[in-house]
């Protein structure tokens, strides 16, 4: 259950960094390098500088991103350009954004929230690579800077109806914009009352997390490395909790893109071929353009219908009968995991057809992944890839289905858009040794 905790925030010093947009920016794992450079370019305070720094020719042990990022954030500390909250809040965070034709507002709330992997559901696996660089920051750093994008269920929208109330005449406390000119808004909570009944509305709700897998893991990993060395916690803030940001199933506004599939390295591989191949299991159908693809993929979702696009064909895939995917996935999964389009891409034609098991998904040796179509068709058009494939988006639904199942969807199933900026709110943990 959700164990939610009011705290003494980080904030960047509006005196000294201008504007909020100057120093925030995307998840570290959408820091891609043009990206980290474009934030360095913005401003010597941007937070990329300390969740994904440069790195240099002569690092070594001693002298490297992860040591430069703790002492980046303790001399910003020390010099203003992140003031500390004077007492324990809660923070409403609002995201204002386009998405599919539509003007939307998602509503969120970011908290701490105590850390409890039994209890939370998690719905997509996870990497190696990412939480060992996670867990190197949080060693070096003790802080947090990016969030857990949490979900609940809760009709009545008692969190939402309370936060409204105090927020709904209020100037927000920071105002930043993404690379996509969306509006993300923080409003400081600080009345004891409404605290004390978002708490409680919260209390008996599950919580599952939408996106921050690898943040989620490492949290957890660095938490029971301080208990196996008997360090105790020494505020609310510190390594038994997590920045999280909570965000309502059931309220507007929650919006989910497909991330779809290039493939590569393919030995031998003969597009004519494997088409044939697929249409033992699907219902194959050409295109004449990839737009055509695309508006067939969309009406063809109940079906499950996947688009698929190499150098010489634009087919779209659409499952014959889902009884084969009882045949090809064995061991004990659920209906609601066995029907989900990724799960099918990955077990009927990935591991089937092109050889693509989970150990090579594990080592990222086969497949990248994107949210950007043009892109995707791009690079198999000129020949940098192998095969596009197109898919439908996984519901909020279908997310929190499979996490009561306590499955896990495969890696990369779920892009909830707008992303949750980095750098609106810190916190630093507070430890005894």
């Amino acid at each position: 259950m959700a164990q939610i905790i009011p705290f003494r925030g980080y904030r960047y010093n509006p005196a000294i960094i201008g504007e909020s947009t100057d120093v925030v920016s995307p998840p570290y794992d959408r820091v891609y390098p043009h990206v980290q450079q474009a934030c360095y370019a913005r401003s010597p305070y941007n937070i990329v500088r300390i969740i994904k720094g440069l790195a240099q020719d002569n690092d070594s042990d001693s002298s490297n991103v992860y040591t430069r990022a703790s002492e980046l954030l303790e001399k910003w500390i020390a010099g203003e350009i992140l003031i500390r909250d004077s007492e324990p809040a809660l923070y409403a965070y609002h995201q204002t954004y386009s998405f599919g034709g539509e003007h939307l507002t998602r509503k969120g709330l970011i908290a701490l929230g105590k850390l409890e992997p039994e209890k939370v559901h998690a719905h997509e696996k996870t990497l190696k690579g990412p939480k060992e660089d996670r867990l190197k920051l949080m060693r070096a750093t003790e802080a947090n800077f990016g969030h857990i994008f949490m979900l609940y269920d809760d009709p009545a929208r008692t969190t939402e109806v309370v936060l409204q109330s105090l927020i709904a005449d209020e100037t927000p406390l920071i105002e930043a914009r993404d690379a996509d000119d969306n509006l993300h808004q923080v409003w400081r909570i600080t009345d004891k009352d409404a605290i004390a009944k978002v708490q409680s509305a919260l209390n008996d709700k599950d919580l599952y997390i939408a996106d921050g897998h690898h943040r989620y893991e490492t949290a957890i990993n660095y938490m029971n490395e301080c208990v196996e060395q008997s360090w105790q916690e020494a505020a609310p803030e510190s390594f038994g909790v997590r920045m999280m940001t909570l965000f309502n199933v059931s309220e507007p506004g929650m919006s989910i893109r497909p991330i779809h599939r290039l493939i590569h390295g393919i030995e031998g591989f003969d597009a004519k071929r494997f088409v044939e191949s697929a249409g033992e299991h699907f219902h194959v159908q050409t295109h004449a353009s990839a737009e055509a693809m695309i508006v067939a993929t969309g009406e063809g979702r109940a079906k499950h219908t996947l688009g698929c696009v190499s150098k010489d064909y634009l087919v779209t895939l659409t499952l014959k009968d889902e009884a084969i995917m009882d045949e090809l996935i064995a061991d004990e999964r659920s209906e609601d995991y066995k029907h989900l389009d990724v799960t099918i891409l990955h077990a009927a034609i990935l591991d089937r057809l092109l050889g693509i098991d989970a150990q090579a998904l594990e080592e990222q040796r086969n497949v990248t992944y994107t949210v950007d179509v043009e892109h995707g068709i791009d690079v198999v058009a000129a020949g940098e890839e192998q095969l596009f494939f197109f898919l439908n988006a996984t519901s909020p639904e279908e997310v929190i289905r499979v996490a009561d199942h306590d499955e896990k969807m495969p890696q990369k199933s779920t892009d909830f858009y707008p992303k949750l900026l980095t750098g609106l709110v810190l916190t630093k943990m507070e430890i005894a040794r």
